[in-house]
C-alpha cells in the first residue's frame, strides 16, 4: 500500500515555504499520489465544479477502511487532491464522513495562497469524500 505523509509533516514544510515554494510543494504531493487507472476516469468519478478535470474514486479496504484513488489533470490541482486525500486516507467510513476536512485544510490558507478557479472545485471535492463516507458507513 502506498504511504502518504501526515498532513501535520506536509503543513510544517508548508509554513517555512514561500510563494513558488509552495507551488512546488503541491506539485510534489500532487506526483506523489498513487497512479489512479486511466479506466476509473470517468465521468461517474469526476468532480463537478473543478477548473481543471479531478477524478476521486473510493474503495473500501478489507477492514472496512475507506481507500481513495484520485488524479488530476493540472498539477497544483493535482497537490490539493493529496492534500484532501491526506486527511481521510484509510480511515474508517464513519470517521471521515464526521472529518472537518476545511479546519484540517485551515493552516494552508489555500484560498489566500491559489487563484479562485483553482479552489473552487475543493467544497464540491470535499463534498464527495464526505458523501461517499456517510453512504458507506451508512451500510
Amino acid at each position: 500500500m502506498h504511504t502518504m505523509r501526515s498532513l501535520p509533516d506536509i503543513a510544517e514544510e508548508y509554513e517555512f515555504l514561500e510563494g513558488d515554494e509552495r507551488y512546488r510543494l503541491l506539485i510534489e504531493l500532487g506526483r506523489e499520489l498513487e497512479p489512479m487507472p486511466d479506466a476509473l476516469k470517468t465521468d461517474a468519478t469526476l468532480v463537478r465544479g473543478c477548473s481543471a478535470s479531478v477524478w476521486v474514486y473510493p474503495t473500501q479496504l478489507d477492514d472496512g477502511r475507506l481507500h481513495f484513488l484520485a488524479d488530476s489533470n493540472a498539477a497544483i490541482t493535482k497537490g490539493i487532491v493529496a492534500l484532501v486525500l491526506t486527511t481521510v486516507q484509510d480511515r474508517p467510513a464513519a470517521e471521515v464522513a464526521a472529518t472537518d476536512i476545511e479546519a484540517a485544510l485551515s493552516p494552508f490558507d489555500l484560498k489566500n495562497q491559489l487563484s479562485s478557479n483553482r479552489t473552487q472545485g475543493l467544497p464540491n471535492m470535499i463534498a464527495l469524500v464526505r458523501e461517499t463516507a456517510a453512504r458507506i458507513a451508512a451500510g
